[in-house]
């Protein structure tokens, strides 16, 4: 699929941001997990899905398709 917006300072800052709330809902994912901390964990692991969800949603409106498998070496 063709990329559908041009790639400007905006739409680099949101996916900057869109990155940096997924780098921190990761960073408590692992804390609970390297503490042992079940509740936290299954509550980290639903935060990061969620921001993994919102960057890979942007993404694709932009026109950039993530398709597993499909990575050039």
């Amino acid at each position: 699929m063709p990329m559908t917006t041009v790639l400007d300072d905006q739409t680099l800052q949101h996916y900057r941001e869109l990155l940096d709330a997924e780098d921190a809902a990761f960073d408590e994912l692992e804390h609970a997990f390297e503490d042992g901390d079940r509740d936290h964990w299954e509550e980290d692991l639903a935060a990061w899905r969620a921001a993994l969800s919102r960057k890979i949603a942007f993404l694709q409106r932009i026109g950039i398709d993530i398709v597993p498998g499909d990575a050039t070496a």
